[in-house]
This record gives C-alpha cells, sequence and structure tokens, in this order.
C-alpha cells in the first residue's frame, strides 16, 4: 500500500522555466532545480511509456485492457472504470491525457508493466535516459505520495520528448474534448487552450500538496516554446502566470534558430515477464502460492535493440553557395550530386551501420563553397559489408510534411524547394512542394509524405546542413 503524505493547507513552493522548444536553450528559470510534487504532470511520462510501448510491439491502441480492482478504485479525478471492464488502449489513453483520470492512468501502467509497481520502475528508467536527473515517480498518477518528486527542468524536458519524440499523437493534449469510450471528457486544459493565441497542450496538474501545475507550449510562427509553472494558486492565476511566461520566451527566442531534436533515449523497455500468480483456494499467511503461470512464455522475438556495429565518421557534406537564379541553383546541384558523397541516416530496425563508400570523390570545381571539409577517421575495411536497406513504414496516410525553411518572397521559397527536391530525390521524390504565405515571409514545404519519409527526409538534409523540421497532420 502506498504511503500517502499528508495533505497540507500551506501554499505550495513556487517553481518556473521557460525553454526554446527548437534548441533546448533555457530562456528563464526559478527554483527550476527544487523537488516538488508534480501532481497530474506525471502523466506525461506514463503516456509517454504508453506511446514507446507500441511504437515497438508491446501492445497496440486497439488492445483491450481488462480493468483491475486497483485501477478501479482510484480516487478522482477518473473516467471511472469498474473492475473488471474491458475497454480498448486508446480510450485509456485519451483519458489520461484530457480527462487526466486516475484510473485511466493507472490501468495503462499495469497494462504495459503488469503491475503499477514494476511500471514506476519502468518509468524510472525512463526519467533517467531522458536526462530527467532530480525525479523519482512512486506511481502512474501523480496523486501525492512520499518520495514521488520532480522539478520544474525535469517536467519540461519530458514535455519537450513528447512533443518531438512522438508528434503523431501530440494531438491529443490540444483536444478541448474526446470520446473517452464510456463517455465523453473535457479537457482541464481547455481554458488557456481557448485563451492563449498558438497554445496547442500540454498537461494540467493539481493537488493540495503540490498546488496548480501546469507544462504548456505554444506556437506562432516559426517559434515553439514550452513554459512549466509548479505550485500556481488556483487555476486562474496559473494560467495567468504560464501566459505571462510564454510571452517571455517568444519576446527572447530569435525568429530563426538551427532546430535540435531531443533524440529518443536507448529503448529501456520492461526487463521483467508479466507473471500472473495463480492463488490457491487458501494461501497460508507468508506463503505465495506454488502454481505461477507466465504469460506468453514462449518469447518469440527481443523488444531490445541489437547491439550495432562500430559507427563509420561520416564525411561532413558540402553545401553549394545559392546563386541568384533558379538556373544556377540547378546547375549547382547537379554539381554536388555529381561528386558528393552519398549519406545514409541510420535505420531503426537495421541490425548494424553501413561502411562509408570508398569510391574517391573527383576534384571539385573552384566556385564551390564548402561548408565543411573535415576528413573522416582512417578505418580498415570489414572483409563482409552490409547494405542499409531504408525502409518506409505503411501504417498510416501521407499526411506528413516537412518544412525547409521560412523566405522573403515567394520566388525565394520556390527556388529552394526546387533545390531541395533535386538534392534530396530519394525521399522526395513524388511529394507535393507547398508555397504558404504567412505574416512574415513564405514558408516552404514539402507535403504528401508518411511520417516515417519525412523523418528520414528531415536528418538527411540536416546532414548537409539545411534547416528542416517536421510537419504534422492537421
Amino acid at each position: 500500500m502506498a504511503l500517502l503524505v499528508p495533505l497540507s493547507a500551506a501554499a505550495a513552493p513556487y517553481a518556473a522555466m521557460v525553454m526554446d522548444a527548437r534548441s533546448g536553450k533555457v530562456l528563464h528559470s526559478r527554483n527550476a532545480d527544487t523537488r516538488l510534487h508534480p501532481a497530474s504532470l506525471t502523466k506525461m511520462m506514463t503516456l509517454y511509456i504508453v506511446f514507446e510501448a507500441v511504437q515497438n510491439g508491446e501492445l497496440s491502441m486497439d488492445s483491450v485492457i481488462t480493468i483491475s480492482r486497483n485501477a478501479a478504485a482510484e480516487p478522482p479525478s477518473k473516467l471511472g472504470l469498474k473492475a473488471g471492464q474491458k475497454i480498448k488502449l486508446r480510450y485509456l489513453v485519451r483519458a489520461a491525457a484530457v480527462k487526466s483520470a486516475n484510473d485511466a492512468a493507472t490501468a495503462l501502467g499495469e497494462a504495459v508493466s503488469g503491475s503499477e509497481a514494476a511500471f514506476a520502475r519502468r518509468m524510472n528508467r525512463t526519467a533517467k535516459a531522458l536526462g530527467m536527473t532530480r525525479t523519482t515517480f512512486k506511481n502512474a498518477h501523480g496523486l501525492t505520495e512520499s518520495g514521488h518528486m520532480s522539478t520544474a527542468r525535469d517536467m519540461t524536458i519530458l514535455g519537450r520528448h513528447v512533443l518531438y519524440d512522438y508528434p503523431q499523437y501530440y494531438n491529443l493534449f490540444s483536444r478541448r474534448s474526446t470520446d473517452a469510450g464510456i463517455r465523453s471528457v473535457n479537457n482541464t486544459n481547455r481554458r488557456l487552450l481557448a485563451a492563449y493565441k498558438g497554445a496547442d497542450g500540454i498537461k494540467t496538474g493539481y493537488t493540495r500538496a503540490a498546488g496548480f501545475n501546469l507544462v504548456a507550449s505554444a506556437e506562432r510562427g516559426q517559434e515553439r516554446i514550452i513554459a512549466t509553472v509548479f505550485g500556481g494558486r488556483s487555476t486562474a492565476s496559473r494560467n495567468a502566470k504560464v501566459a505571462e511566461l510564454l510571452d517571455l520566451g517568444f519576446n527572447r527566442a530569435p525568429t530563426r534558430v538551427a532546430f535540435r531534436a531531443p533524440g529518443r533515449p536507448a529503448y529501456v523497455g520492461n526487463t521483467e515477464p508479466k507473471v500472473q500468480i495463480a492463488q490457491s483456494s487458501d494461501p497460508q499467511p507468508g506463503t505465495r502460492a506454488k502454481s505461477i503461470r507466465v504469460a506468453n512464455a514462449a518469447v518469440t522475438r527481443s523488444l531490445r535493440p541489437k547491439a550495432r556495429a562500430v559507427a563509420v565518421p561520416a564525411v561532413a557534406p558540402l553545401v553549394a553557395a545559392l546563386k541568384d537564379d533558379i538556373e544556377g541553383a540547378l546547375q549547382e546541384v547537379q554539381v554536388v550530386a555529381a561528386t558528393d558523397v552519398k549519406v545514409e541516416a541510420p535505420v531503426a530496425d537495421a541490425g548494424a551501420a553501413a561502411p562509408a563508400a570508398s569510391v574517391k570523390p573527383v576534384v571539385r570545381p573552384s566556385d564551390i563553397v564548402l561548408a565543411s571539409a573535415r576528413a573522416p577517421e582512417p578505418r580498415v575495411a570489414p572483409e563482409r559489408t552490409q547494405e542499409v536497406v531504408t525502409r518506409v513504414s505503411t501504417s498510416g496516410g501521407r499526411h506528413w510534411g516537412i518544412n525547409v525553411g521560412l523566405y522573403p518572397s515567394r520566388y525565394a521559397a520556390e527556388k529552394m524547394l526546387l533545390k531541395t527536391a533535386l538534392q534530396e530525390m530519394a525521399t522526395l521524390d513524388g511529394s507535393l512542394r507547398k508555397v504558404v504565405k504567412r505574416s512574415r515571409g513564405f514558408e516552404a514545404n514539402f507535403m504528401g509524405l508518411s511520417r516515417d519519409t519525412a523523418d528520414l527526409a528531415c536528418r538527411r538534409l540536416q546532414a548537409r546542413q539545411v534547416t528542416c523540421f517536421m510537419v504534422g497532420p492537421g
């Protein structure tokens, strides 16, 4: 039985942080490393692990979950689940993200790890992998418990990972209401979403010990800011403070900045099997049941990635200087295409990285501007080489895209699209080039891609020093 901390009527300590989500740069902080009660901000980690588990095949959004007595007994806020009730995982995810339902969060933890205690251990392993150095989780929902603590800095880091590591699910946090299977639920953050321009998530939290907490993100043009507040005195004052911090972030953040994705951590899935214990009809006190049935005892595959071979340092790509017209850009791309060393992005399912090409490039023309000419470290070629196969996912529509910058004129945006398409035919062939007029210029976008293709294209373009970030559906 979890030890609950006595609730205090005293005001909770205040802490805050503002971060430029694109680069991870901290723009403002106050008591950001003070360990405080996170309340339902905890559910960001619960959902992050569920998204990870779905991606790695531990379960799917259509998995049917049987609700335990433990989950059904959680106090409000709750969806109202009953012990023995069956419900799809997707509805539990919606209830936890939008309604902040405690019973749904506990059911998610038990579905992934078999028990709430095992799930809490996985939460802590994942927090460590994400760089959340001052966070300890004891449960999946965030109700006050001894030792269940975090900081404004750690929760800001977690919010950034939720945003960029699983963008296909991020829209859940902006829904004003949603169908949770047994009923429709409203978003606990709907007031800020409605009142602040550009706000699109992500998670609220409240207990008497914690006060009113919130991690919020907003996007305006090319800028995205994440603000975190611990210890607000009310929903209204907390929202006002978060709006003030977001304004501060937009004022301090540069319009254009190099995007640095946080990068998913190494997979730290379940390290212990789910065990179902068949209790005898009259077990003796202090003894364990003798009959143990291990679910799915025949292990068909390992969910941990295989060890990769030593990576080959890639030759830094050469970037051609832009000319004044499209014809010049075309000629420039043709030169780079004929002489550049091909850089393959790593593939998640590949067992080993491919060695670098051994073909010696020809002498480059004198009018090429070198971004970097650092040669790779000498390396003895292996006797056998392996080919990296880029596999594009077919699980989903081609509703994703990539953005390659904001330009002062439509002509400049179209010119960049043409140049980029010729440079990166392998992934952008068949995509739609689209220029979108904004208040501060013209966005250059490639649309009609799958998520995997968009991610691969961005990584390959970033290797060529081309600014790029993914554009999700909707």
